[in-house]
C-alpha cells in the first residue's frame, strides 16, 4: 500500500486537488492515470480511498470512493527534545518516534545545546514521510523551537504527567515504572552534554519527576526514541 498526504480534505469532501508539486510527482514520477486508485491520509484521522479524474501534473485531482478513520493514541505523547549537533540524528528520532506514534514533538534551546538553529520544513517533511512509510492516519504536530524556561513556562498548562529524563547522578525514578496506561505524558530530553544541574532544578520545581531510561548513558536520540517506545509499550493492549 502505498500512502498519499493531503492535509485539507475533509472527511465529508467529494473530491480534491493536489497541490503542484505532488501533482507532479503522482503523474510524472509515479505515472498514475486517469481512473487509478489512490490511499490518501489527511493526517487528521481519516483514510480516503479516491480515484483519479483528473490526471494532470500541475493540479491531480481525485474523486473520493471511500472514508475510514483511525483511532487515536489513547494517551497525548508530548516529548520536548534538544537538537542534536548533527542533524541526521535528531532527524532520525523524527522518524522513528512517528513510526513508533507520538503525539507531539518540541524543540528545545538548553543550556549546553550545540544546535539552537532547527530546519522546520524538513523535519516536516520527515514527519510526513515517516506517517505514509507506517501507515497512519494521524501525523504528530511538530512545534517552533523554544528556550528551554520559556517551554517550562508553557508546560504549565499541561494537563498529564511530566517526567525530566537526565544523566546526573541524584534521585531518579525509574521511567517504565512511573508510567501508567492511558495517560497523558510530556517527557524532557536534554542535548548531548545533558541538561544543566540549574535546568534540572528549575523542571523539577515545575513539577517535573526526574527519570533514568535505564543504566546506559544514552545519546539524545536514543533516549528520546527509548522514551517514545517505553510510552507505547506500557499501553499496548
Amino acid at each position: 500500500m502505498q500512502l498519499f498526504y493531503h492535509p485539507e480534505i475533509a472527511a465529508e469532501a467529494k473530491e480534491a486537488t493536489f497541490p503542484k508539486d505532488e501533482s507532479k510527482h503522482i503523474i510524472k514520477v509515479l505515472r498514475k492515470r486517469t481512473g487509478d486508485v489512490l490511499d490518501i491520509t489527511n493526517g487528521a484521522g481519516n483514510f480516503f480511498k479516491a480515484e483519479i479524474i483528473v490526471a494532470s501534473p500541475s493540479n491531480c485531482t481525485v474523486k473520493i470512493l471511500e472514508v475510514t478513520s483511525e483511532q487515536p493514541l489513547p494517551y497525548h505523547l508530548h516529548l520536548a527534545v534538544a537538537p542534536t549537533k548533527l542533524n541526521d540524528r535528531f532527524e532520525l528520532f523524527l522518524e522513528k518516534a512517528t513510526e513508533i506514534g507520538i503525539s507531539e514533538i518540541s524543540p528545545i534551546i538548553c543550556d549546553h545545546s550545540e544546535r539552537k538553529v532547527i530546519k522546520e520544513e524538513r523535519y516536516e517533511r520527515i514527519i510526513q514521510s515517516a506517517m505514509k512509510q507506517s501507515l497512519k492516519a494521524h501525523i504528530p504536530k511538530l512545534n517552533e523551537a523554544q528556550f528551554f524556561s520559556d517551554f517550562l513556562e508553557a508546560a504549565k498548562h499541561f494537563n498529564g504527567d511530566r517526567f525530566i529524563a537526565h544523566c546526573e547522578e541524584t534521585n531518579r525514578f525509574s521511567l517504565k515504572q512511573k508510567l501508567q496506561p492511558k495517560r497523558d505524558v510530556l517527557i524532557l530530553i536534554g542535548p548531548e552534554g545533558d541538561f544543566s544541574p540549574s535546568e534540572i532544578e528549575q523542571a523539577i520545581q515545575a513539577g517535573f519527576s526526574p527519570v533514568m531510561l535505564g543504566e546506559s548513558r544514552l545519546r539524545t536520540e536514543t533516549a528520546a526514541i527509548v522514551a517514545t517506545h517505553s510510552v507505547a509499550f506500557v499501553n499496548e493492549v
